[in-house]
This record gives structure tokens, C-alpha cells and sequence, in this order.
């Protein structure tokens, strides 16, 4: 089965309940493993997060504008999920770091699942399971008024159009399929080593 992908340009907010089984099916009609993304705000209450250490912290996120993504994996292990989310985070990484945008900019650099522009945070995200999927959420500031913490956004990159944001995205939702298949191709290519 081809891996679905989706951009959406209604813009609606993320708020932590869209994290959950099914989501992509209900809102987008994607079926099987899958990777979405929408523009929107972000408000994340503590009691919404699923990371306990944020949780423990009494931690929140919020930022005037992000890029969503928001993943579905099905057959697969909470570590496959925490893979792929690494992978997707990579991806975005490189993208930036090659985009003539940001030729002038300073390096963004992955450290785990979080971006970074110096000491500046770009992104938040986070992988769990459902009872029938693993799930994720990465959110890329594109605005980041109101962040908690030191932030950057798209829009301080030279990203100043909602066009330029839109192609970016699109972009970056294709490498990740094509690499989704390559790897299901290297999975059953192989002769088995006895």
C-alpha cells in the first residue's frame, strides 16, 4: 500500500486531542499508515500533554502559527514510531539547512527530536501509542509568539508567505513518503541469510 500524505489548507488549531487513533482517517480520509500536516495555533495544556516529564513540569506549549504534522503508523512498535519521528525531524533539518532561504541563517541542528537555531527552539514533538497505532505530533513554528520557551519561527527564516510555507510543507511530506517506501522496499528485497 502506497504511504498516504496530505496537506491540508484549512487552517484549524492543534490543542493535543488531535493526537489520537484515527485522526487522519476521520478528518482526511487517509487509510493505513500516514502522515498529514495543517498551518494552525498552538495551545497545549499541561493536562493535554503525553510527555510526563512536561507534565511533571507543569509544562505547556503555544505559538501563534505552526506547521502540524501529524503521523499514524499501524504494525508498528512504539521505538519504529520514535524512528520515524527521527527520520521526519531529520528530513526537516536537511531541508532547511539546503533551502536557499536560509543560506544566510545559521544551521538548524537536531538534537533528538527537537530543532534548533542556535539556542533557539523551532519545533516540539512528541511520539505514543494508541491501542492499534503508533502516533505523532511535530509541530514547526512558523510564528512563535507566545512560546514558553526561547523560540524561532519560519516567518524570522525569510519563510514570509503562506506559499512559501505550503511548498516547504509539501515537500518535506513527499521525501518522508518516498522514504517510508524505499524502507518497506529494502524490507522485502533482501534474500534471507541462513
Amino acid at each position: 500500500m502506497k504511504f498516504a500524505i496530505v496537506f491540508s489548507q484549512a487552517e484549524r488549531a492543534y490543542t493535543g486531542p488531535e493526537l489520537r487513533p484515527h485522526f487522519l482517517l476521520q478528518e482526511f480520509e487517509l487509510r493505513g499508515s500516514a502522515l498529514g500536516a495543517f498551518v494552525g495555533p498552538c495551545e497545549v495544556k499541561t493536562e493535554h500533554l503525553v510527555d510526563w516529564e512536561d507534565r511533571i513540569e507543569h509544562d505547556f506549549i503555544q505559538a501563534k502559527s505552526m506547521v502540524h504534522f501529524i503521523g499514524e503508523f499501524f504494525g508498528s512498535s512504539l521505538r519504529e514510531g520514535v524512528f520515524a519521528q527521527r527520520l521526519l525531524m531529520g528530513i526537516i533539518a536537511q531541508k532547511l539547512n539546503t533551502h536557499p532561504l536560509l543560506e544566510t541563517q545559521p544551521m538548524v541542528l537536531r538534537d533528538g527530536d527537537d530543532l534548533f537555531i542556535n539556542d533557539q527552539k523551532l519545533s516540539v514533538s512528541i511520539v505514543t501509542s494508541s491501542p492499534v497505532s503508533q502516533l505523532l505530533h511535530a509541530g514547526i513554528n512558523i510564528d512563535a509568539e507566545g512560546a514558553p520557551v526561547k523560540a524561532v519561527g519560519l516567518k524570522d527564516l525569510g519563510f514570509k508567505t503562506p506559499e512559501a510555507v505550503q511548498d516547504f510543507v509539501k515537500d518535506i511530506l513527499n521525501t518522508f513518503s518516498q522514504e517510508w517506501e524505499d524502507i518497506e522496499w529494502a524490507c522485502a528485497k533482501v534474500r534471507p541469510v541462513i
